[in-house]
């Protein structure tokens, strides 16, 4: 198992990625850190892991645009677990809004939860990181929407181009530490940003031919998270069916 012994926050780990990467970093050893703003998620995808892998999950309620909340969720898990190996930046909120449609108001939320949110959790969690000299592992969820221009989504794409250069940023200042920061890009995963429902079959247009699933890129996360990537920091991969390398897919 790739992750024994170490110890996984997962962020937006209630629902669709996040909770598929939480399973896949249990799958491996590690123990997780199933974070969501929503209890009843959180709880359902610990109880989950903890029913296949026993004392390997633990469910917390975290706003993570809150300074306060990330510094008591990390705190809540070094009190459980004693270390934090590994961070995945996952949890993120979107506007679907022209520039002539959008309100400050959405605009400052989906922002300090997307990219502030993956801030402070990176910021706290490095901390703890660097006080143990841990050689720890980041891995923030970026977006095609962050590469290129939307027509429908305004903050989203603001928010997840941060993110994409926040990450080179991160890993730049943290080599020093032994800490290893990269970020992972999917393109329609599942089910849209903030909904439940999947997509149907046939909606998405890629190279690959079929729509993306959350475990495509938790098999990238726990790759990038674990010793097989030791010499990959400060990059982007591109899970996304190739809709980045044709320009009409």
């Amino acid at each position: 198992m790739r992750l024994q012994g170490k110890v996984a926050i997962v962020t937006g780990a209630g629902r669709n990625i996040g909770a598929e990467v939480a399973r896949q970093c249990a799958r491996e050893g590690a123990r997780v850190a199933v974070v969501d703003h929503h209890e009843g998620r959180a709880n359902a995808v610990a109880d989950e892991i903890n029913s296949q892998f026993p004392d390997h999950a633990l469910a917390l309620v975290c706003d993570v645009s809150s300074k306060d909340s990330v510094q008591a969720m990390v705190s809540r898990v070094l009190a459980a677990w004693g270390q934090v190996d590994i961070l995945v930046n996952n949890v993120a909120i979107t506007d679907r809004k022209t520039v002539l449609q959008l309100d400050v108001d959405e605009w400052n939320r989906v922002l300090a939860v997307t990219l502030t949110g993956t801030f402070l959790c990176s910021k706290y969690v490095a901390q703890a990181m660097v006080e143990r000299g841990t050689r720890g592992r980041i891995v923030n969820i970026a977006s095609t929407s962050g590469h290129r221009g939307r027509v429908n989504a305004t903050a989203y794409t603001a928010a997840k181009a941060g993110v994409l250069n926040f990450t080179r940023t991160l890993a730049a200042q943290l080599a020093p530490y032994g800490i290893r920061v990269n970020s992972v890009t999917p393109n329609k995963i599942g089910s849209p940003v903030g909904e439940e429902e999947e997509r149907k079959t046939g909606e998405v247009k890629n190279l690959i031919g079929r729509n993306g699933r959350p475990l495509d890129i938790a098999h990238a996360v726990v790759f990038m998270v674990s010793d097989e990537a030791d010499f990959i920091t400060g990059v982007d991969l591109l899970v996304d069916g190739g809709v980045l390398a044709a320009l009409d897919a």
